[in-house]
């Protein structure tokens, strides 16, 4: 069965490098406990996400982009607060602060063999996937910069 590799990372993430060594580590190991390759699951975000991507395809390996379970910036579903949790953006329009936390727990819930955590900036997105990752049982992997 093909290794599930769930990635979460800082948008502002600084060093491609770092993080095409970390998967191609991650994949070497895949390989070494029998699977026959990865899938690299991913939120489909900038940053990290973007950069696993492009690292997957350029390996010629299946990538697992979250746009549908995605966070959904706009909307609020019926486990969210009054409106009064909205923030405001620059431009005066509201997101609702939620919407990371329930793609990072639907990326979860689908489970992986291991979470590889690209952490920069204190990274409040990344952290909770940390959390959520190691409360399902999956293995984290913590890089730091």
């Amino acid at each position: 069965m093909t290794a599930r590799i769930l990635i979460t990372g800082s948008r502002s993430w600084p060093d491609p490098q770092l993080l095409a060594d970390t998967l191609m580590d991650a994949w070497h190991d895949a390989t070494q406990n029998g699977h026959p390759g990865i899938v690299i699951v991913h939120g489909a975000a900038d940053g990290a996400d973007t950069l696993a991507r492009d690292w997957a395809e350029g390996h010629g390996l299946e990538h697992e982009p979250h746009r549908v379970t995605c966070a959904m910036w706009d909307t609020c579903d019926e486990s969210c607060p009054p409106p009064s949790h909205r923030r405001a953006r620059r431009d005066g329009t509201t997101y609702c602060p939620l919407a990371g936390h329930r793609r990072n727990q639907a990326m979860v819930d689908l489970g992986a063999e291991l979470c590889i955590a690209f952490h920069h900036n204190r990274s409040a997105g990344t952290a909770d996937a940390i959390r959520r990752a190691a409360a399902a049982g999956i293995p984290v992997r913590t890089v730091n910069l």
